[in-house]
């Protein structure tokens, strides 16, 4: 009987200890947790989340003068896959060119009106001069019979000779007059056809240039190297059925891959503390064995407000000093900037130290019990703060405050 009782009461008792640490959580082992300020090395940083970005690009646009041809934006019809590896003058994208073949159709129209114009003012000059021409010559004749009457007239009477010398002299007026008015017809001829000439001339330059337009929307390659493709204002990268605006006609990129940047934001609160040449620890998220060196080399002047929120963040960018070839652009990279560092300095855990009424202090063991240690402090991290005064490197303090300490008195 008593052996029965023996295996039924361990596991009960287990049970009751057990009940009465989650009932009463302070009374568990942690709140007598001791431990010793540390010695050495203190650093204070900003840790944050960044891409890998080359520093130095070349772009791959689309048309230049799209907009000259009327057209403000394209969509991507065809593009090859990123990180594809391509040589100058390969292809790379194209793209939809409806509305620009609908505008070189409209212009192919008035071509062939401005044709027609220039054609049919031609032909009407032709006729204007031809008939201009024939009244001159029937004017010639007309004077050689005046001259001739005039020489008839003169065995007539005096109002009969008269008469032909007035004939004469309108006949003579007559032919002036129509030869000046040809000259002036001939002037106005050759003025309305320069006119219809170079309103034909601009709509073919005009065409030219569409046809030059419509073989940029099929795009290749500058230079060699690896294709990534550009984003959009979003911050989405472009594909098949993004737009390409005349204003920012860059498709994708070729990065300079031997010198690499990380893309970083920092929040309103931390930009503060972040200075241009400031060092950088970069990891990468696919491979975060990997340790790299870079530093602040840009810090903008103005905050960037992010989706779905109130706060604003500053973009920050940090040169990868080492050459690593299995760096890509789009890599996502932890980025720790060091704001200061310290050496050979005594700190402890933040969860350590109290602060109820802007005094901080410290739970401590002595030889006498548990005292409230007050303390100052220094530099302070996400972890761990500086203790300028209060304590030294062989002091015993508790990481959780202890329980029966409100009576204890601060001790300078």
């Amino acid at each position: 009987m008593n052996k029965k009782w023996y295996w039924v009461s361990i596991p009960l008792l287990v049970l009751i200890v057990m009940v009465w640490n989650v009932m009463n959580p302070a009374s568990s082992s942690g709140r007598d947790i001791l431990i010793q300020p540390e010695f050495g090395e203190f650093i204070v940083s900003v840790t944050t989340t960044g891409e890998l970005q080359a520093k130095n690009s070349t772009d791959i646009r689309g048309p230049a003068k799209a907009r000259m041809a009327g057209i403000w934006n394209m969509k991507i019809s065809d593009l090859i896959a990123e990180g594809t590896v391509v040589n100058a003058g390969d292809y790379v994208a194209e793209l939809d060119r409806s509305e620009l073949t609908s505008n070189m159709e409209e212009t192919e129209l008035n071509l062939d009106k401005l044709k027609s114009k220039l054609v049919q003012a031609k032909l009407d000059s032709s006729l204007t001069l031809s008939q201009a021409r024939n009244e001159i010559t029937n004017l010639g004749y007309t004077l050689e019979q005046m001259r001739l009457h005039m020489e008839q007239s003169k065995f007539e009477a005096p109002a009969i000779q008269r008469q032909a010398e007035i004939d004469l002299e309108k006949a003579e007026r007559s032919l002036v007059q129509a030869r000046n008015n040809y000259q002036t017809k001939v002037q106005q001829a050759i003025e309305k056809i320069k006119i219809d000439e170079a309103d034909l001339a601009k709509e073919q330059r005009k065409y030219d240039m569409q046809m030059e337009v419509s073989e940029g929307f099929k795009i290749h390659a500058p230079e060699n190297g690896i294709v990534i493709y550009a984003k959009e204002w979003s911050g989405k990268k472009k594909v098949v059925g993004s737009t390409v605006s005349t204003w920012d006609p860059v498709v994708a990129t070729l990065p300079d891959l031997t010198v690499m940047e990380s893309l970083t934001y920092v929040n309103e609160v931390d930009i503060q503390k972040i200075e241009l040449n400031q060092p950088v620890i970069v990891t990468m998220d696919a491979n975060q064995g990997k340790k790299l060196h870079g530093t602040v080399t840009r810090i903008a002047n103005m905050g960037e407000q992010q989706p779905n929120s109130d706060s604003k963040v500053f973009e920050v960018v940090v040169e990868i000093e080492e050459s690593d070839s299995t760096l890509l652009p789009s890599m996502t990279t932890a980025n720790i900037i060091i704001i200061e560092k310290l050496d050979s300095v005594l700190f402890i855990p933040l969860e350590s130290i109290f602060s109820p009424d802007s005094v901080s202090y410290v739970f401590k063991k002595s030889g006498k019990g548990t005292i409230k240690q007050r303390v100052k402090l220094g530099l302070i991290n996400d972890n761990f703060a500086i203790i300028e005064q209060g304590l030294d490197r062989n002091d015993h303090i508790f990481l959780t405050a202890p329980n029966d300490t409100d009576e204890l008195g601060l001790i300078p």
